[in-house]
């Protein structure tokens, strides 16, 4: 539903009217709720703000008061449903100011308010608002926030992609930038302004300019943003993940079910020089029987940045290239970028028709002074004529080739609009904002296109409601290190977190591969035969084998680097083989986490998640971002240290859990050191577990047959396995196929009811009951 939805109708004033509209003195608060579990509170000091609707991102059409009732007092207004209580203070006494209040009196009205549970706790705090007035980009603007209490046992998570942390999750304590910002120091930050707190709540901050979260430091929490005349924010509350993450896409949009392929190995490079070398790595991976279901184009396969074109010499049939992929059981992916160049054929014409990223005086910007990649323009796709004819271009001078999908690369965008202009207003305003419209306008024309296969895109940024445009996102051009592999873990729980579920990265690093290693300890694989490919890098084949393991356990399986080769093969035969392994342990998981990808569209629930959603009454989670859970089943614990070969885990409490490789039981509740030998990244499966495995094959196009049906017993159990036929819309209508798993723990006895009779006949034969006594 969220795809058919333009990007226009995402922004515009809900035509329902808010439940209220109150006047505090100065200050106007307006009202008004999604669904019985979310209040949108707006603040400004002129009534007209209140009244303007949601931002970018939200679909207004959800608005839906229905489920409230209103009160008033001498203590002020409540607003009521089933699920959550607002009250919003009444305006204080008249009083007498005292000097000190006298000489710092504020300008604003004082506006605060409470949010309680169902349980009539109170949740959310806001203690105060603010409007401070200043200029940005040449326009008389504020820089507005609000502030709540944080008490000392809270935790605060998501809040987009910040790759600052080594490990540790919860955002208490820290400062965060939320803004689309490649430079960043630690790797590329996102905006995604959603942060979900430990006490059974989430706030989406409505603002797309540059925005601070200052997460419980002084005890208090704010988000300050950079621009804007209003404060606007919603607060989700649900005592599940369930309950928060499906009202978050009742605000901003479901997550659609990728296309099967997207859960198969992702081949890319920087870059394929040609498409002999395309079909040559394709060909190898069936030579080799290595399971393989996407190649990718990546950049510079043009004669000029945004010509929109194929280089010949290089492509000379893209048609009959992406008709070998497909009789092999692949599909493509090829890199589109929003930048231009002027020796292109196509940037006079965008010039002339004002559909470029301006500065203050009109002109187009080309390429930025402080960076090296400084040639092309944006193209504005906040501008709906911009984002059409971007798309038609694209769809007929590029995918109308036998492409499948698009990679939008560069959607930050890469070409930082602080100081310059969009269509819409500044780029200071709307710094954020970008990756939404740029993205979801594709989103939108592929659909249109062929409205029976599903979106894929690539992308490299998001905000509010991005999940919804069918992209799979990455965490940008990462270094090719220890260090980037040991961030990537509590990054990416954030990110998930904060509402966008296909979150995965270079595995590998793409950035340039040093030629020399800071090993301190012998490589655990031999490199001598990776020479071609690592230099004297001695430890990186290591290093890629670790990254490749935990990439087996991520929503999306995707090689990629600037390196001489990038395919499994060009690491050496020890390091191949363990990754062969892996990648065939991907293909026999895909019923499993295609059955995830399936109950996130249901709930927006993440199947890539913190541990805190699924223990929440275990204290020693709050805090752990170097393991996760992978579905309802598999913990993961990555190693991210060169050399090592054990690994501390926690077990955590309420579950016991089975070794993955080993089948030993373990008592959970407690921190346990296990063997991680190379070829093992340490997994563990929570008692009480039903976990489907395939039948081997070699992509995805092929039909793939449930092997067996592995059981960790414990407790009664259950698993929704789905299936459809992986590449239409039939989902949305109830065409796939739910087989309902049920494993009576008493009687030892595993059942299937809902799917296909003669297959739910068949469950009790494949089931393979796991675990020995451990320790």
């Amino acid at each position: 539903m969220g795809l058919l939805l333009s990007c226009t109708t995402a922004v515009a004033a809900t035509d329902a009217a808010p439940m209220a509209t109150l006047d505090r003195h100065g200050a106007w608060v307006s009202v008004e709720a999604y669904g019985p579990n979310v209040v949108h509170v707006t603040i400004a000091a002129a009534k007209a703000q209140v009244l303007k609707g949601a931002g970018y991102g939200i679909i207004a059409d959800h608005a839906d008061n229905s489920a409230f009732h209103e009160t008033r007092d001498q203590s002020g207004d409540t607003f009521a449903s089933p699920a959550l209580t607002l009250h919003v203070d009444a305006p204080p006494p008249s009083h007498v100011p005292g000097v000190m209040e006298r000489y710092f009196a504020p300008d604003l009205a004082p506006v605060r308010l409470q949010v309680k549970n169902a349980k009539g706790a109170t949740i959310v705090d806001m203690t105060d608002w603010n409007m401070s007035p200043h200029e940005v980009a040449g326009e008389a603007t504020y820089q507005v926030g609000a502030t709540f209490s944080a008490p000392a046992d809270e935790h605060y998570y998501g809040m987009g992609q910040n790759q600052g942390s080594l490990g540790p999750l919860d955002l208490r304590g820290r400062v965060i930038d939320c803004k689309q910002w490649y430079d960043a120091p630690s790797g590329e930050t996102v905006c995604v302004p959603f942060m979900v707190s430990s006490r059974g709540y989430g706030i989406i901050w409505d603002n797309p300019s540059d925005t601070r979260f200052v997460a419980g430091i002084r005890g208090h929490a704010s988000f300050e943003s950079k621009v804007g005349e209003r404060v606007s924010f919603f607060v989700v509350v649900g005592n599940t993940p369930e309950a928060i993450y499906s009202a978050y896409a009742r605000v901003t949009g479901k997550t659609p079910i990728p296309p099967k392929a997207a859960f198969g190995l992702i081949q890319s490079k920087a870059r394929y020089d040609s498409q002999a070398e395309v079909l040559r790595v394709a060909r190898t991976y069936r030579e080799k029987r290595y399971p393989l279901d996407v190649m990718v184009i990546d950049w510079f396969y043009w004669t000029h940045m945004g010509q929109l074109d194929i280089n010949p010499a290089e492509f000379p049939d893209p048609d009959g290239m992406n008709r070998q992929l497909h009789a092999m059981g692949m599909k493509s992916i090829i890199s589109i970028w929003p930048r231009f160049e002027r020796a292109g054929r196509y940037y006079k014409e965008l010039d002339a028709k004002g559909y470029f990223l301006k500065d203050r005086n009109g002109k187009t910007v080309d390429g930025l002074p402080f960076r090296s990649d400084r040639t092309g323009a944006l193209i504005d796709s906040t501008n709906p004529a911009a984002r059409k004819w971007f798309w038609d271009h694209a769809r007929d001078n590029i995918l109308s080739r036998g492409f499948d999908y698009p990679w939008l690369d560069e959607t930050e965008p890469d070409l930082v609009p602080d100081g310059f202009f969009f269509s819409i207003g500044s780029g200071d305003r709307y710094h954020n904002v970008y990756p939404l419209l740029h993205v979801e306008g594709v989103a939108q024309g592929m659909r249109a296109w062929k409205p029976d296969k599903r979106v894929l895109i690539l992308a490299r940024a998001a905000y509010l409601g991005s999940q919804r445009t069918g992209a799979l996102f990455w965490s940008s051009d990462i270094d090719p290190s220890w260090e980037a592999l040991q961030r990537q873990i509590p990054t990416g729980l954030n990110m998930t977190a904060s509402g966008i579920a296909y979150w995965g990265n270079d595995i590998g690093g793409w950035q340039s591969l040093p030629q020399t290693t800071n090993a301190t300890r012998p490589p655990l694989l031999d490199p001598s035969d990776a020479r071609d490919t690592v230099g004297q890098d001695n430890d990186y084949p290591e290093l890629l084998t670790r990254w490749f393991e935990y990439g087996t356990f991520l929503p999306t399986l995707r090689l990629h680097g600037m390196r001489r080769h990038t395919e499994i093969w060009a690491y050496g035969h020890q390091a191949e083989a363990i990754m062969a392994k892996y990648d065939k342990l991907r293909y026999r998981l895909i019923p499993y986490i295609y059955s995830q990808a399936k109950k996130t569209y249901d709930t927006g629930v993440p199947f890539m998640r913190p541990l805190w959603m699924d223990f929440p009454d275990d204290p020693n989670v709050a805090n752990l971002g170097t393991q996760y859970m992978f579905g309802p089943a598999f913990m993961v614990v990555p190693v991210t240290a060169q050399g090592q070969t054990e690994k501390d885990v926690y077990l955590p409490v309420g579950s016991d859990w089975y070794n993955f490789w080993t089948n030993e039981k373990l008592a959970g509740g407690r921190w346990v050191r296990v063997t991680a030998p190379i070829d093992q990244i340490p997994v563990f499966v929570r008692a009480g577990s039903i976990v489907p495995l395939g039948s081997d094959i070699q992509s995805t196009a092929s039909k793939q047959a449930i092997a067996e049906i592995r059981v960790y017993p414990g407790n009664d159990a259950d698993f929704a396995l789905y299936d459809d036929d992986g590449t239409s819309y039939g989902y949305e209508t109830g065409k796939g196929t739910t087989t309902r798993l049920h494993w009576n723990n008493t009687a030892g006895v595993l059942s299937a009811t809902g799917g296909d009779a003669v297959f739910d006949e068949k469950v009790a034969g494949l089931a393979k009951v796991m675990g020995k006594p451990g320790k």
